[in-house]
């Protein structure tokens, strides 16, 4: 029985109806594509979530990683599933075709991991991370390294990490210990200890390719003086064939709550002296390299709190439709069970959209033709991406909170998926940076970064659309209450300009969870309202299909429930209360 329910409606009524994908066809980076080929990927991408990744999912959480010989073994199925995943050209949906990247949109690539993640979120990241590393290789690397390690990262021979965090560092990436010396060939001995680190170590792939941070020898302290580099688990000889295993070993495998058949490590790189790397781009500059790929993993948290959101409320509602209690009734009629249902769907409906806009935004800044529309889009995404993180991931794990407590008893044991989604969905509001660093980001960086200008583009086009939208009389009391949720985050943002002006720090840093958390608030409001209004001009063409009336009520619902709180979390952080600072604890 499948585990995995998704609305395929409403992706494609995002990426369609209110995205309009069609519009990037008109760009030179997809001229060559049209909705017909877009229609058919996602399809495809559904299919094999469905016949290849949702099979797997809960017997890898049962069986998990384990290590055996000093390897780590993945759950049964999982190697010939990524296999597979990889051959169908999933890895690289939106990276350029150079070395075997799709070159498709980023808005379907967020469409398909969705579908991906939704249905198994520990074998995702294996491919996730891969992409990754292929990324920064192409972004920054010597095109001797892009043709030595790309094409099997995106064909699947071979897998890739991201080795930020160890054990005295954590989150303060600038005190990490980590080595590297230069050797007279070239290459650096690399020293010390990561943990934590996805697919450190597996037997899905025949080579591991691990971008490492460390100090070379004399650099500045802190993030100033860290590069990154490339350490293949077995070397790579200059004709591509695999050599001698490299001094990189696994002492570890984490048991964790949740992702249980990902398998998180701790690598020890160099222990006999013998370690070798390449360094990637230039040398002191490898925050700002892996800040890209922390980035894509970053929107990724976010469509994992989406995508597990979003099947734990599908089958929240299937299951609300079966479950008979009390007078041969279905519990779906029970008002209470009606409201948290529709408290899953808004917001589950909202994030999607917020997650496709970004890819749009993403979209438009890699292959719009005009430089001031593409430098907006970039602006856009540098905004929205701590608030996808962050703010998707957290409302994601309240919503598995929510399905389980529609199944009762049921949802918390193991013979319903929620509890898995439930365990599987907290852990993106912890990795790629904890949802408090991407508050501070959010205040601390974004709302000042080009003296405000990331921040007044985005007021100035939630302002344009409320005024847009002044004839609409439907929405006319919703369309009110956005504006007066604009003008309050506006109203909090200038008080913390004032405080950043007067040196306070203190105030700033206890507000920045409320502050990303109201900015969440409303432009979900936008962007369902946006919806409504998609769905508005679809009935008056004559549509009588009912998913767009369900639209209009859907935006009506997160107004009256969820817009509110932007008054509360105002009020919170204007009261510039230090009680929490004041308790002796």
């Amino acid at each position: 029985m499948a585990t995995y329910k998704v609305d395929e409606r409403d992706v494609h009524f995002n990426i369609f109806e209110y995205l309009n994908i069609k519009e990037l066809t008109a760009y030179d980076k997809y001229k060559d594509q049209n909705e017909e080929l877009y229609k058919m990927i996602l399809n495809e991408g559904l299919k094999f979530a469905l016949s290849e990744f949702d099979p797997l999912y809960v017997a890898g959480d049962r069986e998990e990683c384990h290590m055996k010989d000093g390897v780590v073994i993945v759950p049964k199925g999982y190697k010939e599933a990524y296999a597979k995943f990889a051959e169908n050209g999933f890895v690289g949906i939106d990276t350029p075709p150079t070395y075997g990247g799709q070159g498709l949109p980023c808005m379907i690539n967020t469409a398909t991991m969705e579908f991906f993640t939704g249905s198994n979120v520990p074998l995702l990241l294996y491919a996730g991370l891969s992409r990754g590393v292929a990324n920064i290789l192409e972004a920054f690397g010597s095109p001797e390294l892009c043709q030595a390690f790309c094409a099997n990262l995106y064909n699947g021979k071979w897998s890739g990490t991201m080795c930020l965090t160890e054990p005295q560092a954590g989150s303060a990436v600038g005190d990490i210990r980590t080595s590297a010396k230069k050797n007279a060939d070239g290459t650096y001995t690399i020293t010390g200890n990561k943990l934590f680190i996805t697919g450190g170590d597996q037997n899905l792939t025949e080579n591991i390719i691990h971008t490492v941070l460390a100090r070379v020898e004399g650099d500045a302290p802190g993030t100033k003086g860290i590069s990154l580099f490339l350490v293949p688990k077995i070397w790579v000889k200059p004709d591509g064939t695999l050599g001698e295993r490299n001094d990189v070993n696994c002492v570890n495998v984490e048991h964790k709550m949740g992702i249980k058949a990902s398998a998180t490590c701790t690598l020890n790189f160099g222990e006999e002296g013998k370690c070798r790397g390449f360094l990637i781009g230039e040398q002191s500059r490898g925050m700002k390299m892996m800040f890209q790929m922390m980035n894509e993993a970053r929107l990724m948290c976010g469509v994992q709190g989406e995508a597990l959101a979003a099947t734990a409320y599908e089958n929240a509602l299937a299951y609300a439709k079966e479950r008979i209690q009390g007078a041969n009734t279905a519990i779906i009629n029970y008002p209470n069970v009606r409201r948290e249902l529709a408290l899953c769907k808004a917001w589950v409906e909202g994030m999607r959209g917020l997650l496709y806009l970004t890819g749009k935004s993403i979209d438009l800044a890699h292959g719009h033709p005009d430089d001031t529309i593409k430098e907006k889009a970039k602006n856009r995404v540098e905004l929205l991406t701590p608030i996808c993180k962050a703010y998707c991931s957290d409302v994601g794990f309240k919503i598995t909170e929510m399905a389980l407590q529609i199944y009762g008893g049921y949802g918390y044991v193991s013979e319903y998926p929620i509890e898995q989604y439930m365990r599987d969905v907290k852990i993106a509001s912890i990795y790629e940076g904890a949802n408090g660093i991407q508050a501070l980001d959010l205040m601390g960086r974004k709302l000042a970064s080009k003296a405000g200008q990331l921040f007044r583009e985005f007021y100035e086009d939630l302002t344009q659309f409320v005024a847009s939208q002044e004839g609409n009389t439907e929405l006319k009391n919703e369309i009110s209450a956005l504006k007066k949720a604009i003008d309050t985050v506006a109203q909090v943002a200038m008080k913390i300009a004032e405080w950043g002006m007067s040196g306070e720090k203190t105030k700033p840093m206890l507000s920045a969870n409320y502050f990303l958390e109201l900015t969440g608030h409303t432009t979900l409001a936008y962007i369902l309202l946006d919806q409504a209004r998609v769905a508005q001009a679809a009935i008056s063409n004559g549509s009588k299909d009912s998913f767009y009336r369900n639209k209009i009520r859907t935006a009506r619902f997160f107004v009256a429930h969820v817009l509110p709180m932007v008054q509360m979390r105002a009020k919170n952080i204007l009261s510039e209360d230090l009680s929490s600072i004041e308790m002796e604890f």
